[in-house]
């Protein structure tokens, strides 16, 4: 009862999920890098490339997983809370996704491969899902993304980590970690346990030569791209579960405060990631010239400039600018923005 309750009180936030937002950001950012500023592919036996497979075994595939999953997750949460306060939260979350997909718009003229858009769109189609039995929605959300996963079918594995997000709100996954405690770890070890030796079998076909070689060369790199992509769910999950057991700490929610503050202003700095990468790009002419050694250095420098905004804006502010808009869109009202001193 007091678990349904923290659902229920639209004021709890659930400070893990805030967490997790901010973690799959970091890592989103590093790979949209990479076609938004056109970098250079790197040469054989060199740093560049070392990084170049880092990114594709432990990046790619990872950070948006989550980033989906926790889109299934906060599609409950929203709708349930709405509902208990006694508004419509169908309504709202249609109106939700309409302003969603605007902004998905909009952004996508900047970011070809943006995923507002597609996950505005995949709201609609999980929409029924919301009321169908929970252990429907874990079985069924876990044998499509198997399957989908083993043709790599990264595109069509949105819709069943939704539905495995919507699932962990039905369990009250987040609202209970206090009492999973063990449980938490028992999936963090089996996910790490399926892990490495999904990675280990990946790095078997990591190409020596990327984008230059012949035509045996580049089915060598899409083998190893779609290895990525097949077993990326597993290791999205155990990245999830070992933040969450870490989360558990005081020591380490204090240490990882700025990653809530970044997580909690998730629309904005996904917006604001790829505006400041056109900016940096604009500025120091680095479309076609940047390496990936140095488009890690550029994250960095944008890691620390939005950890320190949403830092300082959240001190003074009750929601991020782009969240704002687009809780007025969908309430049709306007909440105050700033805080009250």
């Amino acid at each position: 009862m007091e678990d349904k309750r923290l659902v229920m009180d639209g004021s709890t936030r659930i400070d893990t999920l805030d967490y997790l937002r901010g973690f799959a950001l970091l890592g989103i950012i590093l790979v949209n890098v990479l076609p938004l500023l056109s970098v250079k592919l790197p040469s054989p036996h060199t740093m560049e490339a070392s990084y170049w497979r880092f990114l594709y075994l432990f990046v790619e595939g990872r950070f948006y997983t989550i980033f989906t999953f926790l889109f299934g997750v906060g599609f409950y949460i929203f709708i349930t809370r709405a509902n208990i306060k006694g508004r419509n939260g169908y309504i709202l979350f249609l109106r939700r996704m309409a302003a969603l997909f605007i902004i998905g718009l909009v952004h996508v003229q900047f970011h070809p491969g943006e995923a507002l858009t597609v996950y505005a769109i995949c709201g609609l189609f999980i929409l029924p899902f919301y009321k169908a039995n929970k252990v429907v929605n874990l079985v069924f959300g876990t044998v499509m993304l198997i399957v989908l996963g083993f043709f790599s079918f990264k595109l069509f594995m949105v819709i069943p980590l939704m539905l495995l997000g919507i699932a962990a709100g039905q369990f009250q996954v987040f609202e209970r970690l206090s009492k999973i405690r063990n449980k938490v770890i028992l999936f963090t070890s089996i996910m790490f346990a399926l892990s490495v030796p999904g990675l280990i079998y990946q790095y078997q076909f990591a190409p020596a030569s990327i984008g230059y070689g012949s035509e045996a060369d580049l089915q060598a790199v899409q083998r190893f791209l779609s290895i990525g992509i097949t077993i990326g769910p597993v290791i999205s999950a155990f990245y999830v579960g070992l933040l969450v057991f870490l989360l558990q700490s005081s020591f380490f929610q204090k240490v990882l405060s700025p990653l809530k503050s970044y997580g909690r202003m998730a629309l904005t700095n996904y917006i604001s990631q790829t505006a400041l990468l056109f900016l940096a790009g604009n500025t120091l002419n680095l479309f076609n010239k940047i390496t990936y050694i140095q488009s890690l250095y550029l994250c960095i420098t944008i890691y620390i400039i939005q950890l320190f905004f949403s830092v300082m804006w959240l001190r003074f502010f009750r929601y991020g600018p782009v969240e704002w808009i687009w809780r007025i869109v969908t309430y049709f009202e306007i909440p105050p923005l700033r805080k009250q001193t």
